[in-house]
């Protein structure tokens, strides 16, 4: 009985978890789109854009949330990418992973 009381506890510690696991994989989901996206974008030769690439590289669970791309030019290409955290706690679903990129063209 007295483990009862200690219950709640472990399932507040159970969801934190899963939900920072959840924040590092969005983490490094928007890395991996900001890196395919800069190496699409700075080919001149490219078949597709740097967002479609980009796009592309995201699991689609991740991508339903938010997606935000955005893509600086000169002798080098910078992408930055922006994906909204999924959440699996009510009412903390405003965090956003942003990760960014650079290339140079080739």
């Amino acid at each position: 009985m007295e483990y009862l009381g200690f219950l709640p506890l472990l399932l507040l510690v159970a969801v934190a978890a899963i939900q920072l696991g959840i924040a590092a994989y969005a983490a490094a989901q928007a890395g991996t789109a900001a890196r395919a996206g800069a190496r699409t974008a700075a080919s001149y030769d490219a078949y597709a854009s740097g967002e479609s690439a980009a796009r592309g590289a995201i699991s689609g669970w991740v991508k339903k949330g938010g997606f935000e791309y955005s893509e600086g030019g000169g002798a080098d290409v910078t992408v930055t990418v922006s994906l909204k955290v999924p959440s699996i706690v009510p009412g903390l679903d405003d965090w956003e992973a942003t990760r960014s990129s650079t290339m140079p063209r080739e």
